[in-house]
């Protein structure tokens, strides 16, 4: 005996193999190559950020340890965790415990850490959005999902204006991590509760020379 379940998905695949198949073209007319000067490129993207509560601190290249610091101090984090590849010199000012992550150590036990400083692979002003893509300075996907803070490194020059113009810095093969301001949800009623399926606090130091 046919079940009511077969007999409807066999009907919509006798009626796929009637039907013609045109082949679909997908419009790619997206609006490119907007571009905006650097000032108002970082007080946009820095607008965007704060308004999804974010942290952001504005510095130069050559202060770049010196902030790093200055946060996780005033955050109390003494263990942190770093992808392989990140800048050793943006640690140089750092006295707590620094531990390289790595594809065998379990991702429960980077809940140990109490924050994670990685870099990034391209920005969107207009979004407020940090976009990852797994290359060696940024790590894992987990290592920026499990500790609590994370401290994010964003070059203004790898910022762009809009959408398109910051994808079109992606490599489509490789995992892309979209960031929006810290793990945020509502409950049934509509409460806003942080950290729920990645970090708490996101605090972002954007190199404005760099």
């Amino acid at each position: 005996m046919t079940s009511a379940r077969e007999t409807v998905l066999g009907r919509v695949r006798d009626a796929l193999a009637l039907a013609p198949t045109p082949a679909t073209v997908v419009p790619r007319a997206y609006r490119t190559g907007r571009a905006l000067p650097d000032p108002e490129r970082l007080a946009l993207f820095t607008d965007r950020l704060l308004d999804y509560r974010a942290e952001v601190h504005p510095c130069t290249a050559d202060r770049t340890a010196q902030v790093v610091a200055e946060v996780l101090r005033d955050h109390g984090a003494r263990r942190i965790g770093v992808p392989a590849g990140v800048d050793p010199r943006w640690l140089d000012a750092y006295d707590g415990e620094v531990c390289q992550d790595a594809a065998d150590i379990p991702a429960p036990r980077l809940d140990s850490l109490d924050a994670v400083v990685t870099a990034s692979a391209a920005g969107c002003a207009e979004t407020g959005t940090i976009f990852l893509d797994g290359s060696p300075d940024q790590g894992r996907r987990a290592l920026s999902l499990v500790p609590d803070l994370h401290l994010c490194v964003v070059d203004l020059s790898s910022v762009e204006a809009g959408v398109p113009e910051a994808v079109a810095r992606l490599v489509p093969e490789r995992p892309t991590t979209l960031i929006s301001g810290p793990s945020a949800t509502s409950d049934i009623e509509l409460e806003r509760v942080e950290g729920v399926h990645g970090p708490r606090t996101l605090v972002v130091v954007i190199r404005t020379d760099r």
